[in-house]
């Protein structure tokens, strides 16, 4: 795991956070609301966007961070006794698999109109945050930019075996296969699925941090990753020490995918009034600013994300949002994520 941490383990992270699961979203000493956020984002970015949750509304916030899947996973189990106020992802299947459980509550309407319908909830469950895009990072010692895909299909071909590494186990990766799946069918997927296995051979790696670290490093050639993770650590590492570049599928293709950040107040909640303030406060100029702003300080966020609300744009020099040119599918489409994980399976790669 990079500088950056990424996740902590559920225990560590409540007992840190929490003292203890009683102690989470009940009231503060003054007798105020407080609230318990499951957070699958990245652990500063959730931080300085509680901070200033926090100083603005005097409402404390107590953060357990996780894999979003198994906070999903968790919170199901949980059901109705749910300690969770409020659930933060990195990507919309965990949320549209809660949603279809019954375990969300609607969010208000005043906070659903502050960002593009087509990247939240269809049915007015969770509200869109933030964006990340998919690219392919390479080195160019190893690689050059006229032997890459142009087409995530292509990363099948052969002449790829033992330059490709992959990370299948990131929740980041669920959404290229939904969108390979709708593309071109299950059986089709699976023979991709099993193909690009045999060429990762040797670089399967655990997380995308690593996956940029190893490219960058000269370890392997070539990857697919969200964005984020190479201008993170171009920013963690400095650009002199940058020895890999990142570039876009063709546009339209299914590796050109946009994943959502988004979040959700719990029907279980015993703090409904202050869980939708703080997805208010998400999608607020103040937040999506912070989101917007790369770097490391307590008002920056670390993620290197797009922000979603009208108006705010990332201030990361990267291809801005409004110019991508993705694989066309809708939010419902990419569903909760289960044929993906069972192709996945069913290939070998989880």
């Amino acid at each position: 795991m990079r500088r950056v941490a990424r996740w902590l383990g559920p225990a560590a992270a409540v007992l840190v956070a929490c003292g203890g699961l009683a102690a989470c979203g009940t009231s503060d000493a003054s007798g105020s609301a407080s609230l318990t956020l499951y957070s699958g984002q990245h652990v500063q970015t959730a931080q300085n966007l509680v901070a200033a949750f926090e100083k603005q509304t005097g409402i404390q916030v107590a953060i357990r961070n996780d894999d979003e899947d198994a906070l999903a996973n968790q919170i199901a189990t949980e059901g109705p006794n749910s300690p969770a106020d409020v659930f933060l992802t990195e990507n919309s299947p965990p949320l549209e698999s809660l949603q279809d459980k019954g375990l969300l509550a609607r969010v208000d309407a005043s906070t659903l109109s502050r960002t593009p319908a087509r990247y939240s909830s269809p049915q007015g469950d969770w509200v869109g945050i933030s964006a990340r895009v998919s690219v392919l990072v390479y080195n160019p010692g190893l690689i050059k930019p006229s032997q890459l895909p142009t087409k995530v299909s292509q990363l099948a071909d052969p002449k790829y075996q033992g330059k490709l590494a992959l990370a299948p186990q990131e929740t980041d990766f669920q959404p290229i296969v939904t969108a390979y799946d709708r593309a071109y069918g299950k059986a089709a997927t699976l023979r991709w699925l099993t193909a690009i296995k045999a060429n990762a051979a040797g670089h399967i790696y655990p997380d995308n941090e690593t996956i940029a670290s190893e490219v960058n490093q000269g370890a392997v050639a070539f990857s697919v990753i969200n964005q984020y993770y190479w201008y993170r650590m171009r920013a963690e590492d400095g650009a002199s020490k940058m020895h890999s570049q990142i570039t876009h599928f063709a546009p339209g293709d299914p590796g050109y995918e946009v994943d959502v950040s988004g979040a959700a107040v719990l029907k279980s909640s015993q703090h409904q009034a202050e869980a939708q303030k703080f997805l208010a406060f998400l999608t607020s100029p103040r937040a999506q600013d912070i989101i917007g702003t790369p770097g490391f300080g307590s008002r920056e966020s670390v993620s290197f994300e797009y922000p979603l609300a009208d108006g705010v744009t990332t201030k990361a020099p990267e291809t801005p949002f409004s110019q991508l040119k993705p694989y066309p599918i809708t939010i419902a489409e990419l569903g909760t994520g289960t044929t993906a994980i069972a192709l996945m399976r069913q290939a070998g790669l989880l």
